[in-house]
């Protein structure tokens, strides 16, 4: 019996290696910086967060306990005494089923027996190998002081590991970045003089250079506005994109993201906003010598960002993004989306922080992807359009990397 619509793409897609376009993950040669294990993935602060409503525990006792003891804290919470139904907790056992491990045993020893048999090396083989992942993106920040000695010293680069700037104390903290930049020999002053902006536009330069990135990216507030009488603006108008052009770099822009709203969950503890989109609808139309990557926390903003993209081919969305990469809301707005724009689009990002999510979170997504995609192939069948599989593997690169790719101009 031939292979129906919905087969042919779930084969196919799943065959076709994806060039993840944002985690936060590292090149392996920078060492304890590449998280993975299990241990990594239950203080991965998707779980900490669903934790935290399982313990009647003060926060203060588990972040001063080890890191092994707060994986077990979260293995009792959300493994052991509650059933792991949530996508944060699928996620773990999606990855353990994949590297062959039973995670039915409810014991942790065992589990981290299973990780301790892999080298770093080994391991990182065999997660890209079982995801099909072809290359990852990182978050490279030189601000932060455990990276940035990594890029200062220079290493041998794992090609598969390819950098993108991250740029967020420069444009939402000026002032203490400023002192920051005079530190180490840039001659720049609080006020945004012209002396001021062209040496941030080389300190920008310079580490684009340094890291050769794809990008440069920044997450923004709901309460950010452009234009307005604002340092954040200003940056953006006089260094940011003016940089972005003359570098050939696209400028990306993670939106809708309330910073610290518990405070006591650390990294957990960020919420979700409603962005103003129509600071993106000004800058796309204003500069259109710029290419904007966007992503938006909020499911409010989905269907307004796609009518964006729309009307400004330098805006490309991407990814379904921490509270929206569910698999509800991924089948929606990827719906969404090739309704709207084609395949113009990249549907997903991993946005993994832990080498093991690459597992679950490329085999949870390529489904989803696979059946809004196939949906949309049977409805051009029953038009008069039926698809062939060279049409489907083109459709498949482009939208797990190669659109993305060609957006950028690489």
């Amino acid at each position: 019996m031939p292979e129906s619509i919905a087969q042919r793409v779930h084969r196919i897609l799943a065959a076709t290696p994806v060039h993840d376009i944002h985690t936060h993950l590292y090149d392996p040669a920078m060492g304890n910086l590449l998280l993975w294990g299990i241990d990594e993935q239950l203080v991965y602060h998707y779980l900490v967060s669903e934790s935290f409503r399982q313990m009647d525990m003060p926060f203060e006792r588990f972040w001063a306990a080890s890191r092994s003891e707060q994986a077990g804290f979260v293995w009792d919470a959300l493994f052991v005494r509650h059933s792991p139904v949530s996508e944060a907790c699928r996620g773990v056992l999606t990855s353990l089923n994949l590297l062959g491990i039973d995670p039915r045993r409810n014991d942790l020893a065992a589990l981290r027996r299973h990780f301790a048999r892999w080298t770093p090396g080994e391991f990182v083989e065999r997660v890209l190998g079982t995801a099909n992942v072809a290359s990852i993106c990182m978050t490279n920040s030189p601000f932060d002081d455990e990276e940035r000695p990594h890029w200062e010293a220079g290493f041998a680069r794992d090609p598969r590991f390819v950098a993108a700037l991250r740029i967020d104390p420069l444009l939402v903290a000026w002032p203490d970045t400023c002192r920051w930049l005079r530190d180490r020999g840039y001659e720049v002053e609080v006020g945004l003089g012209e002396r001021t902006i062209s040496e941030v536009r080389r300190f920008l330069a310079d580490w684009t250079r340094r890291i050769d990135s794809r990008y440069c990216m920044v997450s923004l507030p709901p309460s950010f506005v452009w234009p307005a009488d604002s340092d954040l603006s200003r940056l953006i108008s006089e260094v940011v994109l003016p940089h972005c052009r003359e570098h050939g770099q696209a400028f990306a822009m993670m939106m809708g993201v309330k910073r610290a709203v518990n405070p006591a969950l650390r990294m957990a503890g960020d919420g979700v906003g409603l962005a103003d989109l129509s600071s993106l609808q000004r800058l796309c139309a204003e500069h259109p010598g710029n290419r904007f990557l966007v992503t938006c926390l909020a499911r409010e903003n989905q269907h307004e960002l796609v009518v964006l993209a729309r009307k400004f081919r330098n805006l490309h969305p991407f990814g379904c993004w921490w509270f929206t990469n569910t698999p509800q809301l991924i089948s929606e707005i990827t719906t969404m989306r090739l309704e709207l724009l084609g395949t113009s689009f990249t549907p997903q990002h991993s946005d993994a922080r832990v080498l093991d999510q690459l597992l679950y979170k490329w085999s949870h997504s390529r489904s989803i992807v696979a059946d809004s995609l196939a949906r949309k192939y049977e409805l051009a069948a029953a038009a008069g359009w039926d698809v062939t599989d060279d049409e489907i593997r083109r459709d498949s690169a482009e939208l797990l990397g190669g659109g993305f790719a060609r957006f950028l101009g690489r």
